[in-house]
């Protein structure tokens, strides 16, 4: 019998990170400097863990080889999708990701990175850096090489509940006091181009990665436009946020007892808010803020049931 997959994320101890992880989510974190939540995750650099059914104690990658029926026999060779939650304790470094046939060829066959945010928390009045003001790349080295960060980089203000489709080439960076959910490929591959003269625990500069991120950066920056749009579905509002050639991200509002049926499609699900539970073929699944579980193809019908916010996601 088909069961949903549900996962025990890894943490990654980082510069900017802090306790929000512990404090929003109940999670037992590693150190005080905890900045990344791998949700569900079959990256090499950190795989989840199945943690019921009869998959229990296997990584998702190895669940991914071994038993791809049940994620309906993709063509892809690696699992595509890659769920964080990141807290932005401190300011996190300027940076770019590549896109797909970049990093094939500079990253050892690598997938690119396109991602989204979706804005849990922020303090108020918060910030984010999204995209440049240079027209051209000459004008993006010129600014880069004299230090002119305060006139190359855009900042935009942020609030709870908001959604930023960040795809590749595009200059970003969360800033301190954000806790956001991200969807993106399945890649950990970052080129910084700027960190606040920081140094890490040894006292060393972070490296810099900026001819790979003049190469990879879009030049004039283009805003990535994505019209949510809001469905409501028995006791659910169901919002789509965005549908690309990577993946579509919904949010989820559950208000009772709701119906759904997938056959072909396996879902992320990362549990943002409230709780509930989850029932299908006569199993009750409990289902809390900070739950992630994975529904695999074949599921058929299920309920969902109780006060939840939910973000879901397809490859």
């Amino acid at each position: 019998m088909v069961q949903p997959l549900f996962l025990k994320p890894v943490f990654k101890e980082r510069i900017w990170g802090g306790t929000a992880l512990q404090d929003e989510f109940g999670y037992d974190i590693p150190n005080d400097h905890t900045g990344e939540c791998w949700a569900i995750s079959a990256h090499p650099n950190g795989p989840s863990i199945i943690v019921n059914g009869p998959y229990a104690g296997i990584a998702l990658d190895e669940l991914w080889r071994k038993h791809p029926e049940l994620f309906g026999n993709p063509k892809e060779e690696v699992f595509p999708l890659l769920t964080k939650i990141l807290d932005a304790n401190m300011d996190l470094s300027v940076q770019v990701h590549p896109e797909d046939s970049y990093a094939k060829v500079h990253e050892n066959g690598d997938l690119g990175k396109t991602e989204c945010w979706y804005i849990l928390d922020c303090k108020e009045g918060a910030d984010m850096i999204f995209g440049h003001n240079a027209k051209t790349k000459e004008e993006l080295i010129e600014q880069m090489n004299d230090g002119k960060w305060n006139e190359l980089l855009r900042r935009v203000k942020i609030k709870p509940g908001d959604f930023f489709y960040v795809p590749s080439g595009t200059i970003h960076a969360l800033c301190e006091g954000t806790l956001v959910l991200e969807t993106q490929q399945s890649s950990d591959t970052t080129y910084r181009v700027y960190d606040y003269d920081r140094r890490d625990a040894e006292g060393n500069l972070r490296d810099l990665h900026l001819e790979k991120a003049i190469e990879v950066t879009t030049v004039p920056h283009q805003n990535a436009i994505s019209t949510p749009r809001v469905i409501e579905h028995e006791e659910a509002r169901v919002k789509t946020f965005v549908e690309s050639e990577f993946f579509t991200v919904y949010k989820w509002d559950i208000h009772g007892k709701t119906s759904f049926s997938f056959e072909e499609q396996y879902l992320l699900f990362s549990v943002i808010k409230g709780e509930g539970s989850l029932l299908h073929n006569g199993k009750q699944y409990g289902l809390k803020k900070g739950t992630h579980f994975i529904i695999p193809a074949g599921f058929g019908e299920f309920e969902l049931d109780g006060e939840c916010e939910i973000i879901v996601s397809h490859a």
